[in-house]
């Protein structure tokens, strides 16, 4: 299997949503923020169904099971947060 540093580097240790922004604790103990109107099933998406949000993969990507989105921590770093 093929990694990039960065999925190696950075993973999240801890995720929330908080004032309109999913928020990351990453295992660095980096917090990283960005707000959820920079992803169309996310700004459409109700407060709980934004809440619910799960860490997957060792904690290098997150999921929305009431969405069914899905993100990549190094994604998320690299400034792709899905469809706009």
């Amino acid at each position: 299997m093929k990694y990039i540093v960065a999925d190696l580097m950075f993973k999240a240790t801890k995720a929330w949503y908080e004032n309109g922004r999913v928020c990351l604790l990453l295992s660095d103990k980096k917090e990283i923020r960005f707000p959820v109107a920079l992803n169309s099933k996310l700004r459409d998406a109700t407060t709980e169904q934004v809440s619910n949000i799960m860490i997957i993969c060792d904690g290098t990507g997150l999921h929305w099971p009431d969405l069914d989105e899905d993100l990549s921590v190094t994604g998320i770093l690299e400034g792709r947060f899905g469809n706009v």
